[in-house]
């Protein structure tokens, strides 16, 4: 298609010059103002497009009007028609401040809530009728829009009116104030004057209403809220401070504006809470330490729910809680009655812990800066007692050996996650660790655990929270019970009849290494047991080799059947070592202390244990003592005690032997654990400067502790003897300038 030829377009003047009536400007605009005072005088003000639109006569003269100020616009007279405007309006809102101010009391914001509806409709009408004005002559000269303008007018003329300005303030200031005293008033029109102030500006908001509001309010509730706290107790003054921070939210959502919220809460925030949360927080018998002796979650959710509306206001509530918990913590680890039962010990603490978790949860939103003060308040005060390692073993072996009987498997779990919240605060876990050892020995050995899987599971929870190496000796432990079970029927099959007329015998063979075994004196055990003992040891070196069997007769137990002096038989369950004590009465009526001692080379302290156990435990009491004391010397004589009578037919003769340790055990104890603690010291520091080649001490024995406090916490004395161990054996050497630089040598 061929491009069509471009046309090129001329706009011609009037071939006819327009003459204008001088006076059209002025007769113009008389119509265009007396129209104006028709809409303020309620003539035209009640009528909306629609109904201008149905009626025929109405909509003549709209547009009527409205053609007469288009053409003074288009006639260059848009200044006459705008100053026009803003002298008629302004001379209106006049009258209308008149009529305002001569309101009396209560009719006051009636009248001015009225007159601001009206001159809102006048001003659409009057937007409508000027609209192509609005559209082109204002835009192009700057100046302000007709609806913009009505408002700056009425704002002039009305708001900032000097009997009107002040008045309107305190008016809305007293029944702001009447109502906070539990008077009704009425909100809509108190909606309704305030939305004004905000379409009229946001400084016009602020300035006339907003901060004389602040002020007051701050005023107020200083007043209030020492009056509260003269009279109150914590829990009654936190209720009613938050009951006020509530009233005044309300208040916002109907009738002030949405951003006052911000402002009003932080003026009842500081006044109510701020200011007095020091006193709050301590105040007797009610503050936050008998809150929480007293568990009132309630008091105590509400207390952290508006302090952490302030500053500092949740870190003041952490202090002196973890304060509280440190103190309480630290009298129940160094009460010397409390240490007397390590199991009541242990069990107090996780009462406490329980305790201060619920209100956590409950009061304080879960809060993790609030758990971690309360975890390292409990790992302050538990490592306070040299103790506590021994006492949270003997604790799970209580509930391990008897306590969980018949209880579900969850349970069991709840017990066995207890106690290990607590091993995660011990700083000695190798000290828990041998402890722990000893016990479940004892339990595995005596066949008293009251279960496998329950056992099992504190060891997959140890070795998830310590790795491998701190449990691979206890796993090595129930691999040592499952393959003496599968020895002994190895040892049965073979020997056969041979053994018929032996002692019915089991054996633990525990592996060197992974048992808390002592090298302990053996005793002399009875012929008739020495018989089945050494044709074990024949069949288990015979089928084993390269291996050697001590007996640890102190960890054994023995099934005795006893006739006493009226015929009565029973079946008495008794140590190894009371066995061998038992089985001389066989030979003997009475025995001296030193004659049982010579026969049986007993260690001294297991048989006073023995003896004490056997003769002077009530219901146990298989012998009797001259003299009859409850203590056992070596002055005392022994005898079957034939008057012996039990209900039941197997009897049970546990060993007298302390829940805790003696002071010689303990010391003893301790001495392993560092004598253990030696090598795996030397281990990380070896390990350390292999891999940095060369380290000033300070920063080894830094290294040191932070690989080892999963374990123990390194003492720096004992760290600083291995490094010179090390360097006695040349792993290390000093530096030759600088003495405490230390220099890997491969």
């Amino acid at each position: 298609m061929s491009a069509q030829k471009k046309r090129n377009f001329q706009i011609e003047a009037f071939k006819h010059k327009v003459v204008v009536d001088p006076k059209y400007a002025e007769k113009t605009w008389k119509i265009l103002e007396h129209a104006i005072h028709e809409i303020y005088n309620h003539n035209a003000s009640g009528l909306s497009f629609e109904e201008l639109y149905r009626s025929s006569a109405l909509l003549r003269f709209y547009l009527y009007i409205f053609r007469n100020a288009y053409n003074m616009v288009l006639h260059k007279f848009g200044e006459k028609l705008y100053s026009g405007l803003v002298s008629t309006m302004t001379l209106h809102l006049k009258d209308i401040a008149k009529s305002i101010e001569s309101a009396q009391g209560g009719s006051f914001l009636e009248e001015l809530n009225r007159k601001w509806a009206d001159h809102n409709k006048a001003l659409q009408m009057i937007r409508d009728i000027l609209m192509y004005m609005d559209r082109t002559f204002i835009p192009s000269t700057q100046k302000i829009p007709v609806h913009e303008l009505g408002l700056n007018l009425w704002r002039d003329n009305i708001i900032h009116s000097g009997k009107i300005q002040s008045r309107l303030r305190d008016t809305l200031l007293e029944l702001v104030q009447r109502e906070r005293t539990g008077e009704v008033i009425n909100r809509g029109l108190m909606r309704n004057v305030i939305k004004m102030l905000m379409d009229l500006g946001s400084s016009v908001y602020q300035e006339d209403f907003e901060t004389p509001f602040l002020e007051v309010s701050a005023d107020f509730y200083r007043g209030e809220s020492q009056q509260f706290i003269d009279c109150c107790d914590c829990g009654d003054y936190l209720k009613k401070a938050e009951r006020r921070l509530n009233e005044e939210i309300e208040r916002v959502s109907h009738y002030l504006d949405a951003k006052s919220e911000v402002k009003i809460t932080s003026v009842v925030e500081k006044e109510m809470i701020e200011s007095h949360m020091h006193r709050l927080v301590h105040m007797e018998n009610s503050g936050l330490v008998n809150m929480i002796v007293d568990d009132k979650y309630e008091d105590l959710g509400r207390m952290y729910s508006l302090f952490r509306r302030v500053p500092n206001g949740l870190s003041l509530i952490r202090d002196v809680m973890t304060s509280h918990i440190r103190d309480k913590g630290k009298q129940l680890v160094t009460d010397p009655e409390r240490l007397k039962d390590p199991v009541d010990f242990v069990q107090r603490l996780l009462d406490e812990k329980d305790k201060h978790d619920k209100i956590i949860n409950l009061a304080f939103n879960n809060d993790k800066t609030f758990q971690n003060a309360l975890n390292s308040s409990f790992e302050y005060f538990i490592n306070l007692n040299p103790r506590s390692p021994e006492f949270i073993s003997l604790f799970v072996d209580d509930k391990l050996r008897k306590g969980l009987k018949g209880v579900s498997e969850e349970d069991i779990e709840i017990v066995l996650d207890k106690a290990m919240m607590l091993f995660r605060f011990l700083q000695e876990k190798d000290v828990f660790e041998k402890y722990y050892k000893q016990h479940l020995a004892k339990r595995l050995l005596s066949g008293k655990t009251a279960s496998d899987d329950a056992e099992r599971s504190l060891i997959v929870k140890l070795k998830t929270e310590c790795g491998y190496q701190f449990t691979s000796k206890l796993e090595g432990m129930f691999t040592d019970m499952r393959t003496s079970q599968d020895t002994m029927l190895g040892f049965y099959r073979s020997m056969g009849s041979e053994i018929a007329d032996y002692p019915t015998l089991v054996v633990h063979v525990l592996t060197t290494g992974s048992w808390p075994t002592q090298s302990s004196p053996t005793c002399n055990l009875p012929p008739e047991i020495l018989g089945i003992c050494d044709k074990f040891r024949t069949y288990y070196l015979g089928t084993h080799t390269g291996r050697r069997l001590s007996w640890q007769a102190n960890m054994g137990s023995a099934d005795l059947k006893a006739t006493f002096g009226k015929g009565q038989k029973h079946e008495l369950n008794v140590s190894t070592y009371q066995m061998c004590i038992l089985m001389l009465f066989n030979n003997a009526d009475q025995l001296s202390y030193k004659e049982i001692e010579q026969a049986t080379e007993i260690p001294a302290l297991d048989l006073k244990r023995s003896l004490q156990s056997l003769a002077c435990v009530k219901g146990k009491n298989v012998l009797r003592k001259e003299p009859m004391s409850k203590e056992v010397a070596e002055d005392d004589a022994f005898f079957v005690n034939d008057k012996f009578t039990s209900k039941l037919y197997k009897v049970k003769v546990g060993t007298i032997v302390a829940q805790k340790e003696s002071e010689p055990e303990k010391q003893e104890t301790r001495q392993r654990v560092e004598e253990d603690r030696k090598p795996q010291i030397e281990a990380a520091i070896v390990r350390i400067m292999k891999s940095r080649r060369v380290l000033d001490h300070n920063n080894i024995v830094a290294e040191v502790t932070k690989q080892l406090q999963s374990r123990f916490l390194p003492n720096p004395v004992v760290i600083k003897k291995r490094i010179e161990s090390l360097i006695e054996r040349e792993f290390l050497e000093r530096d030759k300038t600088d003495r405490k630089l230390y220099r890997y040598l491969a």
